[in-house]
C-alpha cells in the first residue's frame, strides 16, 4: 500500500479523539464498535479536519489493492462496513485532500464491489434528492435547483455543525453570561477552485461568446463547444438517423459551434427546426457566411420547414407542442442548465414531440468530470428515462484524451472550466439513443 494510503498518513495527529474513533473502527472494519458511535448524528461522516478522510473512505482504503492475501471474509467485512456506514448517513461523494471520493478510492485500488457499492448509494441519493427538489418545487414555487455532483450537504444526511454542541459544554460549573462558550472542533475545508463553479442559465445566456481555435468559450473563459465532440456528434447523427434516409423531420436544441446542425443538413431534412437562446449565437447564424441564416430558411421545401427558433427551449417547445410539430429525430444540447432541466425535457417535452417510431438522444456529459459521477448519472437518466416511457440503448465510444488530458493545455488551451475530464488515455462516453418502450 502506498505511503499516502496508510493509517498514519490518513488520520493526523489534529483528528479529535471521537472522530479518530470512528475512523479507527472503519479503517479495522469493525461493525459492532462502529454501531455504537453511528448513535450520534453525523458520525458516519465525520471528516479528520487535515485530510478529510471519512469512514467511507477508511473503509475502502484500509484493504489496499487485490492481493494472494485476501480473503472472502476479509471482503465481507468490508462491504458490511461499507454498507453500515452508507446506511447510517455516510456521504457517497465527500472529497479528501486528495480530491477522492470514496469511490474513487475503491476504484484507484480495483475493488470493484465497494465501488458499486458507492455507485448504487449515489444513485439512492440522486434520485431522493430529485424527489425532494420537485416537493420543494411544489410547495414553494421558487425553489432554485442545484445538483453539484461534489458537494450534497443535507441532501446526502450531513448534520449543521452544532449537532453535537452537548458534548462540549463548559463543566467547571463556572456561570457564563449569555450562551456557554464552546470550544470549536477543528474540520476540514475543502479549496473550492473556481473552474469547478456551476455556470448558471441565466448567467449564460448574458456572457459574451467567442468562437476561435475550434472552440465556443464565454467570458469567464468556459468551454461551451469544442471541436474534440465532432465525432461524438457524428456518431449521434448515425444513431439517431440510420442510413440517413431523407426527408426526415428534425429538431435540435442548442445550436452552438452548428456541428450536429451541419451534419444533420447533410442528410436533406423535409423539416430542420433549431432552438437557440443566446443572443451571439443567434448573431452568428444570422451572419452573411452562416449556412443557417436567411438563405438556408428560404431554400426550406415549404416554408417554415427550416427555422431557427429564438429563445429558451422551454418557452419554444410549449409553442411546438401547441403546433402538433412531431419529429422522427431529436437532439438536446444546451449549457448552462443542470440535470432537473434535462429530465424536465424528457418527461415535459419528448412524449408529445417525438414521433412513436423516433429517436431522441442528447450530449452525455452528466458527472463528466469524475468517473463515479458518471456511473451515478448514468443510472439516474435511465431510470428517469423510464418514467418518462423511453428506452436507451447506450453505445461505448473511446474518447482520446490525449490533447485532453491537461488544463490549459491542448483542446484545453485558453479554457478555464473543463467539462470532460475522465481519468484514462481512452476514456468511455456513453451515446444514448432513446426510443418509446413497446
Amino acid at each position: 500500500m502506498a505511503d499516502q494510503d496508510s493509517i498514519s498518513a490518513r488520520i493526523s495527529p489534529d483528528c479529535p479523539p471521537e472522530t479518530q474513533r470512528v475512523l479507527t473502527a472503519a479503517w479495522s472494519h469493525d461493525v459492532d464498535a462502529i454501531k455504537k458511535f453511528l448513535d450520534v448524528p453525523g458520525k458516519a461522516s465525520c471528516q479528520d479536519p487535515q485530510t478529510g478522510e471519512t469512514p467511507l473512505h477508511a473503509a475502502i482504503r484500509s484493504c489496499g489493492a487485490p492481493s494472494e492475501d485476501d480473503t472472502p471474509e476479509d471482503l465481507e467485512a468490508a462491504k458490511k462496513t461499507v454498507y453500515e456506514l452508507l446506511l447510517w448517513g455516510g456521504i457517497w461523494n465527500d472529497l479528501d485532500d486528495h480530491n477522492e471520493t470514496p469511490g474513487c478510492v475503491a476504484r484507484r485500488l480495483g475493488r470493484t464491489e465497494l465501488y458499486n457499492l458507492c455507485v448504487e448509494a449515489g444513485v439512492r441519493a440522486e434520485m431522493l434528492f430529485g424527489l425532494l427538489d420537485g416537493y420543494e418545487e411544489l410547495s414553494s414555487g421558487d425553489a432554485e435547483d442545484d445538483d453539484d455532483d461534489e458537494d450534497m450537504g443535507d441532501a446526502n444526511g450531513q448534520v449543521e455543525d452544532g449537532g453535537e454542541a452537548p458534548e462540549l459544554v463548559d463543566v467547571d460549573g463556572q456561570e457564563t453570561d449569555g450562551a456557554p462558550e464552546v470550544a470549536e472542533t477543528p474540520t476540514f475545508q475543502r479549496l473550492a477552485l473556481e473552474s469547478q463553479q456551476d455556470v448558471k442559465s441565466e448567467e449564460y445566456l448574458r456572457s459574451k461568446l467567442t468562437y476561435s481555435d475550434g472552440k465556443l468559450v464565454d467570458d469567464a473563459g468556459n468551454g461551451v463547444m469544442m471541436a474534440w465532440e465532432t465525432d461524438i456528434m457524428r456518431q449521434s447523427v448515425d444513431a439517431l438517423l440510420p442510413g440517413k434516409e431523407p426527408g426526415k423531420r428534425i429538431l435540435n436544441i442548442g445550436f452552438g459551434m452548428g456541428i450536429i446542425d451541419t451534419m444533420f443538413a447533410e442528410t436533406k431534412p423535409a423539416r430542420h427546426h433549431i432552438i437557440e437562446a443566446h443572443p451571439e449565437v443567434l448573431e452568428h447564424i444570422s451572419a452573411p457566411d452562416s449556412k443557417f441564416g436567411s438563405s438556408w430558411e428560404a431554400s426550406a421545401p415549404e416554408p417554415g420547414a427550416f427555422k431557427v427558433h429564438k429563445g429558451k427551449w422551454q418557452e419554444i417547445c410549449q409553442q411546438l407542442l401547441e403546433e402538433d410539430q412531431v419529429y422522427d429525430a431529436i437532439y438536446f444540447d444546451t449549457f448552462g442548465e443542470n440535470y432537473a432541466q434535462l429530465r424536465l425535457f424528457f418527461t415535459d417535452s419528448i412524449p408529445g414531440l417525438l414521433d412513436s417510431q423516433g429517436c431522441f438522444g442528447f450530449f452525455n456529459g452528466l458527472g463528466g468530470d469524475r468517473k463515479i459521477c458518471y456511473d451515478v448519472y448514468t443510472k439516474v437518466a435511465e431510470m428517469h428515462l423510464l418514467d418518462a416511457g423511453l428506452d436507451v440503448d447506450w453505445k461505448v465510444i473511446g474518447v482520446n484524451m490525449e490533447e485532453l488530458a491537461e488544463a490549459g493545455k491542448g483542446e484545453w488551451e485558453g479554457v478555464k472550466r473543463r467539462y470532460w475530464t475522465l481519468d484514462g488515455n481512452l476514456a468511455e462516453y456513453r451515446l444514448p439513443t432513446c426510443t418509446f418502450l413497446g
